[in-house]
């Protein structure tokens, strides 16, 4: 019977909780690597973050970053300077300037790529909006995160609920992290794939508690929790898998096929944070959330009695070991009934 085979109809019995320490070691580390990039590089924020001047032009003269920089001069400042789609435009980034800077940084940008004014793509964000956004954005996450809370706290119990608040916070921190190392820009559209993962892994884990707790009212045989986490994991994880695969399969498509290779670079940002978040969260959900709830349940009066006695078992049986014989009789004697049925036909043979 192959391995895929007894994974599909839920016969497998891999070690969930048991191996809890390696996936919170391979977690920690991700999570270091993650937040020592967020320390040191930051984000790539976009300008409707930061706030500033954007003024995009075709280049068909091939104008490189150097010889753009030194033709602003003075009027760019410290712009940042991009070729995107493969050099065939310009982008020139800066702060926030006034109307007679911004129309000499067009003329400029214009005369060294040899573009025209009519083509030139200009815009402009005061900072005031890009600190609103942000604002927005975080009011959004602490809302979607207490009702996270309230919800499973009232659904199943609030022990469940911070496991699910820890896998969430694991997953931003990833995808966060992803954004640093790589450095994507950071747009609107990305604070929307965020929280849309967000509410996948949560799916993803409101799934394997809803096994959990089916199993432990089902259970006759007084488990631990740790066997009963083992038991759902092992139910629902293709599921997960399933479920997974189908997600990253079109959010794949999108970051490698179509930005890497049509140049649809604007849904770059959106599909990074769609691919890394639904990754994470599925291994969050399978090894975060509830190998943690594990962990902390058997801290519990009743679940600890229960394991304590499953070990207690455990070791019986080792020490008698299964299908063990009783010991018989030493070698060279005989039990007291077997001398006396000797003593009978020996008496039945001198008569």
């Amino acid at each position: 019977m192959s391995r895929l085979g007894r994974l599909y109809r839920a016969e497998t019995t891999f070690g969930f909780v048991g191996q809890a320490r390696r996936w919170f070691i391979v977690s920690g580390v991700a999570l270091l690597l993650c937040l020592g990039s967020l320390a040191i590089r930051g984000f790539n924020l976009s300008l409707d973050f930061t706030g500033g001047t954007s003024i995009t032009v075709p280049n068909p003269a091939g104008a490189g970053v150097g010889e753009v920089r030194s033709v602003l001069g003075l009027l760019g400042g410290a712009a940042r300077i991009q070729l995107i789609d493969d050099g065939a435009a310009v982008r020139v980034q800066t702060e926030a300037v006034d109307l007679a800077t911004e129309r000499d940084m067009v003329r400029t940008l214009v005369s060294v790529t040899g573009s025209e004014i009519e083509l030139t793509d200009v815009e402009s964000v005061g900072p005031t909006f890009g600190r609103q956004i942000a604002r927005r954005a975080l009011q959004a996450l602490g809302v979607f995160l207490g009702v996270v809370v309230v919800f499973i706290s009232i659904r199943f119990e609030w022990k469940m609920a911070v496991g699910a608040i820890a896998a969430l916070i694991h997953d931003l921190i990833l995808t966060a992290g992803a954004y640093s190392l790589l450095g994507f820009e950071v747009t609107p559209a990305t604070v929307v794939a965020v929280l849309t993962i967000l509410g996948y892994s949560l799916y993803d884990t409101v799934v394997v508690y809803d096994k959990i707790r089916e199993n432990i009212a089902e259970d006759q045989e007084r488990r631990t929790y740790s066997a009963l986490v083992d038991r759902s994991m092992n139910q629902v994880l293709m599921r997960s898998i399933n479920t997974s695969l189908t997600s990253l399969l079109p959010v794949g498509s999108l970051l490698f096929i179509g930005s890497a290779l049509l140049g649809a670079g604007t849904l770059r940002e959106f599909a990074l944070a769609l691919f890394v978040g639904i990754g994470a969260g599925t291994y969050s959900s399978i090894f975060i959330a509830a190998p943690l709830l594990a962990l902390w349940k058997e801290r519990e009066t009743e679940w600890s009695r229960r394991r304590y006695r499953s070990e207690r078992k455990a070791a019986r049986r080792t020490v008698s070991g299964p299908g063990r014989a009783r010991p018989g009789p030493r070698p060279g004697r005989l039990s007291s009934r077997g001398q006396r049925a000797t003593g009978v036909r020996d008496r039945k043979r001198k008569r």
